[in-house]
């Protein structure tokens, strides 16, 4: 682990590291997970008998809030099948970016983009229990704490504090340049040799 994340003017202490990179590998393995689970496994009815593949549109047909109008047409859409695989492939490399520490930053807005458009379309604002949706309250639910914490996750650059993106920056630290396979290909076809 490197001393603290870029741009950080203090070292921050190990358990802090620790506990930052420890966040950023369990929220990257719930959108791994999600990711898969919806890619590979059927989705329910309420009442256990499998629907087939996942869908977005029953969670956009429940849309809720300010912007329900809106989720709610696009969960009726011809372009609905789109969206499902959009957000399946997101998940998983959003999931594995975060996981491996790999393309953090980027990983990171790409969490914060999925997280916002989930809270979007379900804001919390009946301000009591609403059956199906664990973890609500007013205004807060656990999609707004989850992007809170990808924020802090973003803002602190814990891929510059464990992970492939430390060995990809001090690969570029180095002055070494990153293999090309086409030159290597073209090297190797050269009837020069």
């Amino acid at each position: 682990m490197s001393e603290a994340g870029a741009g950080a003017s203090t070292p921050l202490p190990a358990v802090a590291r620790v506990a930052l990179v420890t966040l950023r590998m369990l929220i990257g393995w719930h959108f791994l997970y999600e990711g898969y689970y919806k890619i590979v496994l059927p989705a329910w009815t309420s009442n256990g008998a499998p629907t087939g593949r996942w869908s977005a549109a029953g969670y956009l047909a429940n849309a809720a809030g300010p912007f329900a109008d809106a989720f709610q047409t696009v969960g009726q859409s011809s372009i609905l099948p789109w969206i499902d695989m959009v957000v399946m492939v997101a998940l998983v490399l959003v999931g594995l970016s975060l996981l491996l520490g790999f393309l953090t930053q980027t990983g990171c807005l790409g969490a914060m983009l999925l997280l916002g458009t989930f809270y979007m379309a379900l804001i919390p604002l009946a301000g009591a229990p609403q059956a199906g949706s664990e973890g609500t309250y007013l205004i807060v639910n656990k999609t707004l704490i989850e992007l809170a914490a990808v924020w802090v996750l973003f803002l602190f650059r814990t891929g510059h504090i464990a992970g492939l993106d430390v060995l990809l920056h001090a690969r570029r630290g180095s002055g070494k340049k990153m293999p090309v396979i086409s030159s290597s290909f073209s090297a190797a076809a050269s009837p020069e040799q």
